[in-house]
């Protein structure tokens, strides 16, 4: 058989071979020039890049957990506002709109996804996928405002700002590349973190955010600043130790830290004597004198602000997957040793230094929750080989922060008391004395959580029955003691009427010793140097 002849095919082939490479370079080219058009697109973006990183006092003077929303945004449903719920984003034009309306995002710089805490990534990392692509989807904006986080909501702008205080408390960002769409919307916040607890907003003013296309000549600036505006309230809880740092300090160290103090500070529900109470930290945060914004009926022009603080959802921590500078709440507590210069930063080692022994911080109370034997408790940290400091909690912020940093291991009955520990060496000690009636989550929530993150060695002693004085009140048939959460169950005037202020704690000190001598051993293990 004679084999076929294929010299006819040969041309054919090697015309479609020459138009196939033809079609691959000229799609190669194509799509680098998409790619590079992309790229110019995103780092020739005009924002700022941001860097990745990484309920009440309860048991002390915790007020009752009620919903309430502080927020009022045009096209906002209430109910899903309250409840911070995820819901997902369908992406128009650079917005983030949703069924319920529970989020409005403009100008992000990110892809908005159903993680309302997803990190926003810097102007020159992003990618966009191709449903992003499909949606035209505009690289290098940011959002306005964020009020997804269940316990505090954050807007920042950029742009011609003007603030109002006074009887206004208005802030209007204006910018000739709005739309029609955009301009006249508004977001009105209480800008404290705490924004489920009636009870606290109920103390908070609103201030409500506006976008406008121009300001008229009523707006004219009466001040002009080259730093950018953080406005915040310190109303609420604060007064409380506790609040004073779970709704505040700490929300505005978080928010307000990278600014290196080139920032200027608003603030609504102003107190004279907690803003000098607190002093060091506000003088290490801002270089700029405060801004009483409820009282000063100047128009002040900013360039970028900031109106409420960033913070975490749960009480007196900082996540640092979630926060966009990925702080920590050990940096919140060097921060703190740095602004009341505290000298030391590890707690001592025991028998590192010969005749220098551990010293332990017992801190008392006067009224309620008190410890009712303290004599035997020191005898008995004595003889497992502390020094012993007994003293209640000083309202002198100086002059205590120095007693707290000088111990090594702190221990007390849960209260704001314990809020201290943000004053201790890190991987020291805290011994918190639970009291009798299921209060072992909420002593944790507050406190054993917060001592963890901030590099703290956390111990936790639960009282039983016999070292309570509630034995004293009630006979051990009542709820009390056969079924305390039936009581938890009725409400907070009766839970804390009866495990707040009620009770004292007697220490069973034999019981107590194995969690001296733990808190001993911890801190012979340091590994710090």
């Amino acid at each position: 058989m004679k084999p076929r002849n294929t010299s006819r095919g040969k041309p054919q082939s090697c015309c479609f071979g020459l138009l196939a490479v033809i079609f691959l370079i000229s799609l190669s080219y194509l799509t680098m020039s998409k790619t590079s058009m992309l790229r110019f697109s995103v780092v020739n973006s005009q924002l700022p890049p941001m860097t990745n990183g990484n309920t009440s006092d309860m048991a002390s003077d915790v007020h009752p957990v009620t919903e309430d929303s502080s927020i009022r945004s045009q096209g906002l449903e209430t109910e899903e506002a309250e409840l911070g719920r995820s819901l997902a984003c369908e992406l128009k034009d650079g917005q983030c709109e949703t069924g319920h309306g529970r989020m409005v995002v403009k100008n992000s710089s990110t892809v908005v996804d159903q993680d309302p805490t997803r990190v926003m990534a810097s102007s020159d990392e992003l990618v966009f996928n191709e449903e992003e692509r499909r949606d035209n989807v505009k690289p290098g904006r940011k959002p306005i405002c964020d009020l997804s986080n269940t316990k505090s909501d954050i807007c920042e702008a950029d742009g011609d700002v003007r603030i109002i205080g006074k009887d206004t408390h208005m802030i209007y960002v204006a910018n000739s590349e709005f739309s029609n769409r955009e301009t006249g919307e508004s977001w009105t916040i209480k800008p404290y973190a705490r924004k489920w607890d009636k009870g606290s907003g109920a103390k908070v003013r609103e201030v409500t955010m506006k976008l406008v296309k121009s300001h008229g000549e009523d707006k004219h600036c009466d001040v002009n600043h080259t730093v950018p505006a953080l406005v915040f309230a310190i109303g609420g809880w604060t007064g409380n130790f506790f609040h004073d740092f779970a709704d505040v300090l700490v929300p505005l160290f978080e928010t307000s830290y990278h600014f290196e103090a080139e920032v200027q500070f608003l603030i609504v529900n102003i107190k004279p004597l907690w803003i000098n109470k607190y002093h060091k930290y506000f003088e290490k945060l801002s270089r700029y004198k405060i801004i009483d914004y409820d009282n000063d009926d100047r128009v002040h022009c900013f360039k970028q602000v900031t109106l409420g603080l960033r913070c975490d959802q749960g009480d007196f921590t900082i996540n640092p997957s979630k926060d966009p500078y990925g702080y920590t709440m050990a940096d919140f507590t060097k921060f703190t040793r740095s602004a009341y210069s505290l000298k030391r930063d590890h707690p001592v080692r025991p028998g590192e230094q010969a005749g220098k022994k551990p010293r332990i911080l017992i801190v008392t109370r006067k009224a309620t929750r008190k410890f009712t034997n303290v004599k035997e408790i020191v005898r008995m940290a004595k003889k497992v080989g502390f020094n012993a400091v007994v003293t209640e909690a000083d309202a002198n912020i100086t002059r205590f922060s120095q007693v707290v940093n000088s111990c090594d291991v702190m221990m007390g009955v849960h209260g704001s008391g314990l809020t201290n520990i943000v004053f201790l060496p890190t991987h020291s000690v805290v011994i918190q004395v639970v009291p009798w009636g299921n209060l072992d989550w909420i002593a944790g929530n507050y406190f054993r959580d917060p001592s963890r993150q901030m590099k703290l060695h956390y111990l936790e002693y639960s009282i039983n029955e016999e070292e309570t004085t509630l034995s004293e009140l009630y006979p051990r048939d009542h709820a009390v003691f056969k079924d305390p959460m039936s009581l938890h169950h009725q409400g907070w005037d009766t839970f804390s009427r009866i495990f707040l202020v009620e009770q004292n704690v007697k220490l069973d000190v034999r019981k107590f010793r194995p969690v001296l001598e733990h808190a001993l051993q911890l801190l012979r293990e340091q590994q710090y140097r």
